[in-house]
């Protein structure tokens, strides 16, 4: 990378001075915590009989989310990779990404809308005679929704794997005669094999983690993970020796799931696939055409019917009285000014890490400060994924009790929360286009003395203005999306859409919630769709030009 030396300062600096601004934020919600947690001369938590409850549960419902979602995927990857030339195959690869990109809280209205109580499927039941076939609430619906949201991921990871398989070997498996069985056995098992840890890993993480979803059907306190109850404890009992005690035994946990992750081959994903996978003899036999048939539709109804659900009764909502409510007006222009604000500070804290980054691995000679700094930045995903969202609240809640309402300060602290569980995405889409744009650009700017703010206008914004809205729609939808720490703070005076919809729900209200969750969603779609437009197009020429 050819850069001036101030140039080379500013950018390790930027990275540096972005490293310390989490560094502190994140560190003081753990110090306030740590300092609670000894002044309140807690004991061992795994003495308490609840909070070890909490714990097993939480550990019970991640370990069998993911061994669900691993299991299903399978059969469902294996299904898409056999028949690469069906119809409609890439609108259904296309509609397991829509999930991963939904805000939870419109999932869970859409199981609600389908396996609730007054659902499609329980409705059906009962014409059968069965009085209350299905219950969601409680672990079943828990593992209904992880299963939801994380059998699409494990299933694109793993189709993107087994696509990656030479063709030599397809062709090989045909001129030998193999039944799919053998397939399996010696092709794609051992290519599942080497992804599954890492997905697995990836999806015991979400779910051991997860808030809104165990918030929404979790069903009273035998279906508590570690951060439902840590907002128990400071929401409804106002007990914060138990949200420290809490706080701390989820860091903990936390820290045990990424140490373990990192011991874990991390799955590639390369985003939807072509289409143009080779063609597999043990997929053109009738058996497997019927049998992965079936697996795609069920695969299909069962993550397009909540979707569905949730676009059926938004419809059927009196939408034009709820969006001249006054309390959506201002409950839209709160979630929108905080989710700008957050994807902008994601936005720029990732490009300051990223040019730091690069900057520091282009340099020949590396001080040993530098080699430590590059270390740390890398290390900057795992820092924030360490201390979950609810968790960061808790520690900010007690450090500004002290200075009066904490409540004063929830829109700054939800948006730097959301910015920093935006910033391990937007890095990831930022730091690929900055690396291939400075390679692109560096000599012929260096040639012609293109430098600072000169570059910038030039050169730069113009190469990377794609990649930063991109990143700035995809932060901006999560942070409309998320509930977590507006939970803790949410009030009549501070609230946003997701706020109001979970409101609106605990109140029975369900026909408003589903129009507000049906308006989120389009919202939040619009905004995806923002950020991606042109993306193919974009991608085309940047090959040609290469």
């Amino acid at each position: 990378m050819i850069l001036t030396a101030p140039e080379r300062r500013h950018a390790i600096a930027g990275g540096a001075f972005s490293l310390a601004g989490i560094a502190v934020f994140v560190g003081v919600a753990i110090v306030t915590l740590l300092a609670a947690g000894i002044g309140s001369g807690s004991g061992n938590p795994l003495a308490d009989p609840y909070l070890l409850r909490v714990l097993r549960f939480t550990l019970l419902q991640a370990t069998l989310s993911t061994l669900l979602s691993i299991l299903l995927a399978i059969p469902v990857a294996r299904a898409l990779a056999r028949q690469p030339r069906f119809p409609g195959r890439l609108w259904l690869i296309r509609l397991m990404a829509v999930p991963m990109g939904l805000p939870v809280l419109i999932g869970a209205l859409g199981l609600l809308g389908i396996w609730g109580r007054q659902g499609i499927l329980n409705q059906a039941l009962t014409g059968f005679g069965l009085s209350q076939p299905v219950s969601i609430y409680g672990l079943t619906g828990i593992l209904l929704a992880h299963v939801f949201f994380n059998l699409p991921l494990a299933a694109r990871l793993m189709l993107a794997g087994l696509e990656r398989v030479p063709a030599e070997y397809w062709l090989m498996a045909g001129g030998l005669g193999m039944r799919p069985a053998s397939v399996f056995r010696f092709i794609e098992w051992p290519v599942l094999r080497g992804l599954i840890p890492g997905i697995a890993g990836l999806i015991f993480m979400l779910c051991a983690t997860s808030f809104t979803l165990v918030l929404t059907l979790g069903g009273g306190p035998a279906a508590t993970t570690i951060e439902v109850a840590i907002y128990q404890a400071l929401r409804f009992d106002f007990d914060p020796g138990r949200a420290v005690t809490l706080s701390l035994l989820q860091i903990a946990v936390t820290a045990a799931i990424l140490g373990a992750m990192a011991l874990m081959p991390a799955p590639d994903d390369h985003g939807l696939t072509s289409g143009r996978a080779t063609r597999r003899i043990d997929g053109t036999l009738p058996a497997a055409r019927w049998i992965d048939g079936a697996l795609l539709l069920l695969a299909t109804l069962f993550i397009g019917l909540p979707l569905a659900s949730v676009v059926v009764t938004g419809v059927k909502a009196d939408l034009i009285k709820l969006v001249s409510q006054t309390i959506f007006l201002q409950a839209t222009a709160t979630s929108l000014a905080i989710a700008l604000a957050a994807g902008l500070l994601a936005v720029l804290t990732a490009f300051a890490i990223v040019r730091a980054r690069a900057t520091i691995s282009a340099e020949r000679r590396k001080t040993p400060g530098l080699r430590g700094l590059a270390m740390v930045l890398s290390g900057t995903s795992s820092l924030v994924l360490l201390v979950p969202p609810i968790v960061l609240a808790t520690g900010w809640f007690l450090a500004l009790r002290p200075l009066g309402d904490p409540a004063r300060f929830a829109a700054l602290l939800i948006i730097v929360i959301n910015a920093l569980m935006a910033l391990p995405f937007v890095i990831r889409v930022i730091e690929p286009a900055y690396v291939i744009h400075r390679r692109r650009t560096e000599r012929l700017a260096a040639s012609l003395g293109l430098q600072g703010a000169a570059r910038l206008r030039l050169v730069d914004w113009p190469g990377l203005r794609k990649p930063f809205f991109t990143a700035l729609s995809f932060a901006m939808a999560l942070s409309l999306g998320d509930l977590g720490a507006v939970a803790l703070f949410g009030s009549d005076s501070l609230m946003t859409l997701p706020w109001l919809v979970y409101s609106k729900l605990g109140s029975y209200r369900t026909n408003d919630a589903d129009g507000l969750a049906f308006i989120l969603g389009l919202v939040c779609l619009l905004l995806t769709i923002a950020g991606t437009a042109g993306q193919g197009r974009h991608e085309d020429e940047g090959r040609r030009n290469d």
